[in-house]
C-alpha cells in the first residue's frame, strides 16, 4: 500500500511537467500571422500629418509614411526602406500613424474563390498584369522622387500614389522632373525622364 502512494505521485507530477513544458511552444504561433505578412495602411491621424506636418514628424518617419498605401506588406515595405526598416515601421504603428489593413496572406485565397464563383472566368483575368504593371511603375516613380529630394517630394508623392493610369500619372511625371532639376540638377531630372518614359 505505501508502495502505490508513493509511485503515483511521481509519475502525476512527470505528467505535469511534461504538460507545461510542451504548451509554449503551440501557444505563440497559433491563428497569429507572421509579421511581415501584415499589410500597413495610413491611418486618420497619419493623412492628417502628411498633410498638415502638425506632429512634425522626423523626415526619415516621413519618407516612410508616404509609401505607405494599404498594399504593401511589411515585408515589401522592409525593402524599400533602407535603413533601421523594422523601427521605422514600430514607431510609425505605435505613434498611431500608421495601422493594419489585414495580411498578405488572405489575398491569394480571395483570388482563388473568385474564378470558381464567375460564369466566365477568363474575362476577368485579362486586365490584372495591366494593373499589376502599372503599379509596379508609380512605386518606382514614388520611391525615385523620394530618394532624390526627400521630404520636398512628399505631397507630389502622394498624388502619384492616388494616380490610376498613366494618363492620370504624366502629368505628375513633368511636375516631378522639375522639381528633381531645381534640386539635383539637369541631369538628374534627365535620367528620371529616361527611366520612365514608358509611360
Amino acid at each position: 500500500m505505501h508502495e502505490r502512494q508513493t509511485v503515483g505521485p511521481v509519475k502525476l507530477h512527470g505528467f505535469d511537467r511534461r504538460r507545461r513544458s510542451s504548451r509554449p511552444p503551440h501557444s505563440g504561433p497559433q491563428g497569429n500571422p507572421a509579421p511581415m505578412s501584415i499589410i500597413y495602411r495610413k491611418s486618420a491621424k497619419g493623412v492628417a500629418e502628411i498633410e498638415t506636418r502638425a506632429h512634425r514628424l522626423p523626415p526619415r518617419l516621413r519618407s516612410v509614411l508616404i509609401i505607405i498605401d494599404g498594399k504593401r506588406s511589411a515585408s515589401d515595405l522592409t525593402g524599400l526602406i533602407l535603413a533601421q526598416a523594422d523601427e521605422t515601421l514600430a514607431s510609425l504603428l505605435e505613434q498611431g500613424f500608421i495601422e493594419a489593413a489585414g495580411s498578405a496572406a488572405a489575398a491569394p485565397a480571395r483570388t482563388s474563390a473568385a474564378p470558381s464563383q464567375a460564369s466566365t472566368p477568363a474575362s476577368t483575368p485579362a486586365p490584372r498584369p495591366a494593373a499589376a504593371a502599372f503599379d509596379t511603375r508609380r512605386r518606382d516613380m514614388v520611391r525615385g522622387l523620394t530618394d532624390l529630394v526627400g521630404p520636398l517630394g512628399e505631397a507630389l508623392s502622394m498624388r502619384m500614389e492616388r494616380a490610376r493610369s498613366a494618363e492620370e500619372l504624366r502629368p505628375l511625371l513633368a511636375v516631378a522632373l522639375q522639381v528633381i532639376a531645381n534640386t539635383r540638377g539637369r541631369a538628374a531630372a534627365a535620367d528620371f525622364e529616361a527611366r520612365f518614359s514608358d509611360l
